[in-house]
């Protein structure tokens, strides 16, 4: 594991303190700590001391990640984009080098709230037939010659995780609600309930209720 590997370098080659480390990482001294002590998160690497191009940058990515977090899903930067900004810093390892460092960094801030409390979760569960979700997301496409901005409709059974989509020119309640038709013919029935995220063009109004 990247992130294990660096903080055991940090610890036990650069004599970086709990608290310094947990700065760097963003994860709690204790979460540092359990790491530095359990034997059986030992990295799978025959030479885990051995320095690698991404050490001087492991700061800034756990910063970035912290960042992107923070954001709503669509505008989130991909780990791709990540690697980029980093080599446009001077960083020069791989892009699987990044790539790993933010699974173990999300798999740790992950394990860190489940076992501090923050972040606490309950798995959602479906049965079949009981629910779809509905979100939009953007896409581009050569057509006629020119590139197209499209508003590409998902909708997923929340059971089956079968889904379709859908590519239209704008986001219009007409255009929603041939998405809604194409996708339920296509999938073969209406769910009891849809699941809707931040969803505008679905509402014209809100109103109090009596």
């Amino acid at each position: 594991m990247e992130l294990l590997s660096v903080i055991r370098r940090w610890h036990c080659r650069d004599y970086f303190s709990l608290r310094e480390i947990a700065r760097r990482t963003g994860l709690s001294r204790n979460t540092v700590r359990k790491y530095l002590r359990q034997d059986s998160l030992e990295p799978r690497f025959n030479t885990p001391g051995r320095p690698s191009k991404l050490d001087p940058y492991a700061e800034k990515l756990s910063a970035m990640l912290r960042v992107e977090t923070g954001k709503s899903r669509k505008q989130k930067r991909t780990i791709r984009q990540l690697h980029v900004d980093l080599v446009g810093l001077g960083y020069g390892g791989s892009y699987n080098r990044v790539a790993a460092f933010a699974r173990d960094w999300k798999a740790a801030r992950q394990r860190e709230q489940q076992t501090s409390g923050r972040g606490t979760f309950v798995p959602l569960a479906f049965v079949p037939g009981e629910a779809f979700q509905f979100d939009w997301s953007e896409d581009w496409a050569i057509l006629a010659g020119e590139r197209t901005k499209l508003q590409i409709a998902h909708v997923k059974l929340s059971y089956s995780r079968a889904f379709t989509l859908r590519a239209y020119p704008l986001q219009t309640h007409e255009m929603l609600f041939d998405a809604h038709n194409h996708a339920f013919r296509v999938l073969g029935g209406v769910p009891q309930r849809g699941i809707y995220d931040n969803m505008k063009t679905a509402v014209d109004k809100v109103g109090r209720g009596a």
